[in-house]
């Protein structure tokens, strides 16, 4: 037996080394070596070159769907020929142990034993980061026909995942670098975003998945082969290092499973060590960074969450050579840079080979600690299951304050030791603060009413029942158990109706779950006390369940229930609706659910009339102001609502009775605003726009500049980076074109028209032409500014005490990314649908405050922090000087409307909660 096992072993590697042989080099097929000088390849060459390494016996290609421009997207599967026979099985093993259902300790590490250590490797998220999508084709070559002893060994124990991240992108990119023939003149200044719609943000998509890659992404990772190890490669390294990765900075989030950050650290003090090993400096690391593990919505971070090791590197490097520059801080060993390296030339060669050698770090790492790897993915998702099934306290800076708060309001006398009941806790650290008695972690920490919640429900009565759904399968495409009611029942003596959502907490993902319902309660982050605050390396607050407006119930105690467990991966749709045959006063649509606005653009497209309810009808809860209505008259109606309604859930209902105050809508010729290498804001706006089929065109500063808009247009809409501050000159243009604007004449023709930018001298005047001849311009975040530049009786509320326009300094005022709750005008047309409060997300946005004679001018407040604690997820230093302060507003200009949103209304596509209002401005009004 021996001797056939050797044989046949034999046979493997001959017929392995044969089809290595067989496959081409990277030289021979792309005409020049991986990481040679001024050459890039595009997706195109890279996908044909992926498929011929999948003849090896080695590999195997998946295709795991089309990209937003039609491309498909590959994972390339490598492992050694035996392994590559039973994917099926260690597929299978990889979802129990990362799942932990019902599995015991010695059956997870039985599985262990069995199972080989799923490695994802991916590369071209961001596609002008060519090193990523570069090193990933160079190390699935080695993997693939190199023979040493080595590579057997981790053929033999690890299932290696190499995905590419973003297609489209490097098609864009490879193709316009090596258009031009002089390879000195070749440049990455690409006219357009390189993802269809939101460039960078691609990387901020992965807990709600908008995206087609983000969705095909996150099937692989927590549907299909829970990877222990996800490896995302980006670039660049801080100035004067070649390369920065694990492990990362504080805080971290405070959900994770401690042995999750463990892990990491175990991971990257072994991608480290073999750069140093190989003499190979710059890897920074810690407080060397910018980068955390607090934030959720990265390919790597969202893996935090599903006890998964993400791993983050930025690396230097591009085709054209650079240098790695002088910085002196950087020069001085440390724990953050033990190994620093000099200032020198760079070759694009040189950041492939630190990158395949950190690949094989890993994944020499995942040899070597396999079986760990395995049954800790089950360890952490079986702690999760035990904290979801018992009273559990989450530990978070605003406990602790809560602890030293209320030490401090009852300064007891000092606690006599002896026992832990009668012993005392320190805060602080040794030898700092005060003793403080363990009764008063006892009233935080293990007060009933501050449990996490065992679960939450989510009824089918929501403002918003199809965006609920959208919710849902956010949760669903995450990996997430769903279950659903299949009658009514009862929990904590209130009745809930059949069809509720369930998404209980005793589940491996619970991390995740937390993280989408709960506020993240980030820590104040100063460089010292007094100083200036850190930035988070993204956001500090996202709830997504407040982004989406969600109502929930949150259980504290465990329940039961008629639910049935909605299958892995199974998406859900809002319950088919039915439109009213016999409606002879009309029909109505409700304006608090966005997906009406997707009928109503189908029905306008149609040449059918659409109206709104001014003001709220007297004897009917169906017709609140900005409901929509459809005459009965029109015979195209009925038939127009059945195609559109019934498949995005919205409820038509007969009236009772005919509205009498109605304000008929019709299309708008609407422009968004975009800028030569594409606005990020501006791409998610054109997502919307589509998603919810309301037409649109671009518009280009050049256009803007020419003038005679209102001939073409009735609204613009501008995103944050458009419009410049009244002092300076031109905007930071909010998009990804991180080079000079060019001159059109350098450009081809297709690309002329878009280089430019708003400016005081010549675009104002003319969009103040524009609102003065009936225009109406809608501003969000920073291109608020517009208000500004037209003289409008409003000014900065965010000022030092006793100055006109300081700016508050960042010791006594800083809000990153979080969400906060505002009041609400909801009797103003431009917030139908909304609530009396609402979430919005706060990105260091402006905050105004009218002048006096502002109301006699026509300004409006649309919404306001009403408190001085609006923080409802994240980060607020000094939110008392958000009180009164005005979030929105409407000024009349000559005939026409400008319509100001401080906050992030369209953000990253995630803030539903806050579509209409924009949505709202996007229509012609006109009294009927």
């Amino acid at each position: 037996m021996r001797k056939f096992t050797g044989y046949v072993s034999c046979m493997l590697l001959a017929v392995s080394m044969a089809s290595a042989q067989s496959i081409p080099t990277p030289k021979e097929h792309f005409g020049f070596n991986i990481g040679d000088d001024y050459q890039l390849a595009n997706y195109t060459q890279s996908e044909a070159f992926i498929k011929k390494l999948a003849t090896s016996p080695r590999a195997k290609y998946v295709d795991i769907g089309l990209t937003e421009e039609g491309r498909h997207q590959f994972m390339l599967i490598v492992s050694s020929p035996e392994n590559i026979k039973h994917l099926d099985k260690y597929k299978a093993i990889a979802q129990k142990l990362a799942r932990a259902e019902g599995l015991s300790d010695d059956e997870a590490h039985k599985l262990a034993g069995e199972g080989k250590a799923i490695i994802w490797i991916d590369g071209g998220l961001h596609a002008s980061e060519t090193v990523g999508s570069h090193q990933l084709l160079e190390t699935a070559y080695e993997m693939v026909t190199r023979t040493d002893a080595q590579v057997k060994e981790i053929l033999d124990n690890t299932i290696i995942l190499f995905v590419h991240a973003n297609p489209d992108g490097q098609e864009l990119v490879a193709n316009w670098y090596m258009s031009e023939k002089d390879p000195k003149k070749r440049n990455m200044n690409v006219p357009r975003l390189w993802e269809k719609y939101i460039g960078h943000d691609n990387n901020r998509d992965f807990f709600i998945m908008n995206m087609k890659e983000s969705q095909n992404i996150a099937r692989q990772q927590y549907l299909e082969w829970m990877p222990e190890i996800i490896y995302n490669h980006h670039q660049a390294g801080p100035p004067g290092s070649v390369v920065a990765g694990p492990p990362y900075r504080d805080p971290f989030n405070y959900v994770f499973d401690p042995l999750l950050m463990t892990s990491i650290d175990g991971v990257g003090a072994a991608m480290v060590s073999r750069l140093n090993a190989e003499n190979k400096p710059g890897y920074t690391e810690r407080n060397g960074t910018s980068f955390s593990t607090w934030w959720n919505g990265g390919l790597r971070t969202t893996a935090y969450f599903h006890n998964m090791v993400g791993l983050l590197t930025e690396i230097v490097g591009s085709p054209t050579p650079s240098e790695i520059p002088l910085v002196p801080d950087r020069l001085i060993p440390s724990s953050n840079t033990p190994f620093p390296i000099t200032p020198q030339p760079w070759h694009y060669k040189q950041s492939i080979d630190y990158s395949v050698s950190l690949n094989f770090a890993v994944l020499d790492y995942a040899v070597r600690n396999r079986d760990e790897l395995l049954y800790n993915a089950y360890r952490m998702g079986k702690n999760s299951i035990e904290h979801g099934s018992a009273d559990y306290w989450t530990l978070s800076p605003k406990r602790a304050e809560a602890i030293t708060a209320l030490y401090e309001k009852n300064k007891p006398a000092p606690a006599e030791g002896g026992g832990r009941r009668g012993g005392a806790v320190t805060l602080g650290g040794e030898g700092r603060g005060p003793n403080i008695p363990v009764k008063y972690f006892d009233s935080v920490l293990r007060n009933p009413t501050l449990r996490d919640p065992r679960g939450y429900i989510i009824t089918t009565n929501q403002p918003d029942f199809p965006t609920t759904v959208k919710f849902i399968n956010a949760l669903i495409k995450s990996g997430i158990l769903i279950q659903k009611a299949t009658a009514p029942f009862t929990v904590a003596g209130k009745q809930y109706p059949a069809g509720s959502y369930i998404v209980k907490t005793d589940q491996a993902f619970r991390a995740h779950v937390i993280d989408m319902f709960e506020p993240q309660d980030h820590p104040n982050d100063f460089q010292y006390p007094g100083g200036p605050p850190i930035r988070p390396y993204d956001i500090a607050g996202w709830t997504l369940a407040f982004q989406m407006g969600v109502t929930f119930d949150r259980i504290l105690d465990g329940f039961t229930g008629p639910f049935e467990r909605i299958p892995y991966g199974q998406l859900q749709n809002p319950p088919t609706t039915t439109v009213p045959a016999a409606a002879k006063n009309g029909y109505l649509l409700s304006g608090n659910v966005n997906n009406s606005f997707i009928v109503v653009n189908d029905l306008l497209n149609k040449g059918v009339a659409v109206y709104r309810v001014k003001n709220s009808m007297q004897g009917t809860t169906d017709a609140t102001a900005g409901t929509f209505f459809i005459p009965a008259t029109d015979k195209v109606a009925y038939t127009e609502l059945e195609k559109s309604a019934p498949g995005y859930g919205v409820k038509v209902i007969a009236a009772n009775k005919k509205p009498k105050d109605l304000v008929k809508i019709t299309p708008a010729r609407i422009a968004v605003w975009d800028t030569y290498g594409g606005s990020i804001p501006s791409g998610w706006v054109r997502w919307m726009m589509e998603q919810y089929h309301f037409p649109f065109k671009l518009i280009y500063p050049q256009e803007i500049d020419g003038g005679n808009l209102k001939s073409k247009y009735d609204v613009i809409v501008f995103v944050g980076g458009a419009i410049p501050a009244k002092r300076g000159g031109a905007g930071n243009g909010g998009g990804e074109f991180f080079g000079r604007m060019p001159k059109p004449e350098d450009l081809p023709e297709e690309y002329r028209a878009m280089p430019g930018r708003i400016t005081t001298e010549k675009s104002i005047p003319q969009l103040k032409a524009f609102l003065e001849a009936g225009g109406n311009i809608v501003t969000i975040g920073t291109s608020t500014n517009l208000a500004y530049q037209l003289d409008l009786p409003v000014k900065n509320a965010l000022v030092e005490p006793g100055s006109d326009d300081k700016p508050l300094s960042g010791d006594r005022f800083y809000i990153p990314g979080s969400v906060l709750r505002v009041s609400v005008d909801t009797t103003q047309p431009a917030n139908w649908g909304m609530f009396s409060e609402a979430d919005v997300d706060f990105d260091s946005s402006p905050v105004f405050k009218l002048d006096a004679d502002a109301a006699a001018k026509g300004v409006k407040p649309l919404a306001w922090y009403a408190t001085d604690k609006p923080l409802r997820s994240g980060w607020a230093w000094g939110q008392k000087y958000l009180k009164d302060g005005v979030a929105a507003f409407t000024a009349p200009v000559g005939n026409g409307t400008l319509y100001a949103f401080g906050p992030e209304i369209t953000f990253r596509g995630q803030s539903h909660n806050t579509f209409k209002m924009l949505f709202n401005e996007l229509y012609n009004k006109s009294a009927k």
